[in-house]
């Protein structure tokens, strides 16, 4: 299995994240639910090691090797960036991937109040997003 034509059905299906781990099918997050992508086999262990393993360099690998964590970026030409994280569960490599948008949604769009279209005009001051891990600070 390829990773860039999985990362591409995940961008088609307008998911957020994709969640690989060994012995379950492919896993899309969409609209916040979990979409099971029955449709393609299971993964094994050599499937996730394969994945994560064309998305690093040289570097990346050993590092992942001595850690057995890591986050790295990875662009797709035409497609997307994403944000990977790699890791050992059990003794196996599971990958969990957030889609980055290339587009940036409008302040209405994104269903935000008003008020921050005025405060995105100031010329002075610090504006702090903070959040929880998935709840929107980078988009």
């Amino acid at each position: 299995m390829n990773i860039n034509d999985l990362l591409k059905i995940a961008v088609e299906r307008k998911a957020s994240d994709v969640h690989l781990k060994v012995g379950s099918h492919p896993i899309c997050r969409v609209d916040g639910d979990l979409l099971v992508l029955n449709d393609m086999k299971r993964l094994m262990q050599e499937d996730t090691i394969q994945m994560a393993f064309s998305m690093m360099n040289a570097r990346q690998k050993q590092r992942f090797k001595e850690e057995y964590e890591i986050d790295i970026a990875y662009s797709v030409p035409g497609l997307g960036r994403f944000r990977v994280n790699v890791f050992q569960q059990r003794g196996a490599v599971g990958l969990v991937l957030r889609v980055i948008p290339t587009r940036i949604l409008t302040i209405r769009e994104l269903m935000l109040p008003p008020v921050l279209e005025r405060i995105c005009q100031e010329r002075r001051g610090l504006v702090l997003c903070t959040g929880t891990t998935g709840s929107g600070k980078s988009t």
